[in-house]
């Protein structure tokens, strides 16, 4: 079981960055491990003709100030007369069809015409999450209060989320298939979000969809540009009716990234960069256009397979790892080590590697709960500007002298 644990870690931590990490970076949070199925293959967005619409809302209603998706490439929005389309054109990987969801203001009369939409009524008061990603976004458009239920509370970042867990101000229900049907039907929620990969043996929503639940699918993971990912809080805020804010809050998210970025632009000689440890003698190394690829180039640094093809992670063969990457300067992301005698203990293999004997080792754990919930895994989707930082910092600490890590620690 231990095994199986370590594996799905590994996996978990090769296509997500996948807590609360405010713009201003306050301590006090907002990937429980993002409950995302790992993607290992490379992601490619279907899109399908919409179902067709027509006035299907009377009267019009007055709508919120329109907002655009610009970095996103797996859900748009759209401003109809009196309502809203909300499309997530890839549901999960391999999906063929899109799920469309109307966002009609509550009270207002719906018509028939709405084909296969899905209708919702907002603005939503109350919500159950399934997935920690979605937290910091509530947090940021002030809605946490709003929250129900979650899946499990053991491995949440969010130490507010987790005091109402514990005093029974917020339920817990489960997921998959044996999701507490009955305890959500009694709870009434106005939305649940969760997120699918298409596996009934693992999925949600067709338990919640039988019962009549208001389920909504969240796509956030097949999000590869951190931007991107990060853009997803519209897609949250706007059954709130508060995607306006969200977006004045993205657009200086996004402006803190570039000014980020732009920070590497000149380098000449990029530091050599590894990524993540073996599981049983095999690396699984993220492709060119994963998540963590794309932060470790925005960073300035030289990925050391940025051969590889897709998005999805690929086996490699210890002996290949070693290979390329005995001598690479910095090395981030190991799992469960918080030094590097723990890292040795690990495979005292990885003590032969340069980074290791520089103490050039950065993982992602400095904030972690005593049952290992990592914000790293739940607010950095929602902050990645303070991730790209942080790895600046690792990779040319001159860059940013001032800058403290908030997601990665340097093991010592």
């Amino acid at each position: 079981m231990k095994k199986i644990v370590t594996f799905l870690a590994v996996l978990m931590m090769m296509v997500l960055p996948a807590c609360k990490a405010p713009a201003a970076l306050v301590d006090e949070p907002v990937d429980v491990i993002a409950t995302e199925a790992p993607v290992m293959s490379e992601t490619e967005v279907v899109s399908e003709p919409e179902p067709e619409v027509t006035q299907a809302v009377e009267p019009a209603a007055e709508v919120t100030a329109q907002v655009t998706v610009d970095f996103a490439k797996n859900f748009t929005l759209e401003y109809k007369d009196g309502y809203r389309l909300l499309t997530v054109t890839t549901p999960w990987m391999g999906a063929t069809e899109p799920i469309v969801y109307a966002l009609v203001p509550t009270g207002t009369e719906v018509s028939d015409d709405l084909g296969e939409a899905v209708v919702i009524h907002t603005p939503i008061e109350s919500i159950v999450t399934l997935s920690t990603t979605y937290l910091p976004f509530l947090d940021q458009i002030g809605m946490l209060s709003s929250l129900v239920a979650v899946d499990t509370p053991d491995y949440i970042y969010n130490p507010e989320v987790r005091t109402w867990a514990e005093g029974g101000m917020i339920a817990s229900v489960g997921s998959g298939p044996s999701i507490n049907v009955e305890g959500l039907i009694e709870l009434d929620p106005d939305l649940i979000m969760t997120s699918a990969s298409g596996s009934p043996e693992w999925d949600t929503h067709p338990a919640l969809e039988k019962a009549g639940l208001p389920v909504v699918i969240n796509a956030d993971y097949l999000e590869q540009d951190p931007l991107g990912r990060a853009e997803w809080g519209k897609f949250i805020a706007a059954f709130y009716d508060k995607e306006a804010e969200a977006a004045e809050l993205f657009d200086a998210l996004v402006e803190r990234y570039n000014e980020a970025k732009a920070l590497t632009a000149d380098i000449t000689e990029q530091k050599t960069v590894l990524i993540n440890t073996a599981y049983e003698g095999t690396w699984y190394m993220p492709g060119k256009d994963s998540f963590a690829a794309v932060l470790i180039r925005d960073a300035g640094g030289d990925y050391l397979w940025n051969d590889l093809e897709g998005s999805g992670a690929q086996p490699i063969d210890f002996e290949a790892v070693v290979e390329r990457a005995k001598d690479a300067d910095v090395w981030i992301n190991q799992g469960f080590a918080f030094d590097l005698a723990g890292l040795a203990g690990m495979d005292s293999r990885y003590a032969d590697f340069k980074a290791y004997q520089e103490g050039e080792v950065y993982n992602n754990n400095l904030r972690v709960t005593d049952m290992g919930g990592t914000d790293y895994y739940e607010g950095a989707v929602a902050n990645p500007d303070v991730v790209l930082m942080d790895l600046i910092k690792a990779f040319y600490p001159d860059l940013l002298p001032d800058h403290e890590f908030f997601y990665y620690q340097k093991l010592q």
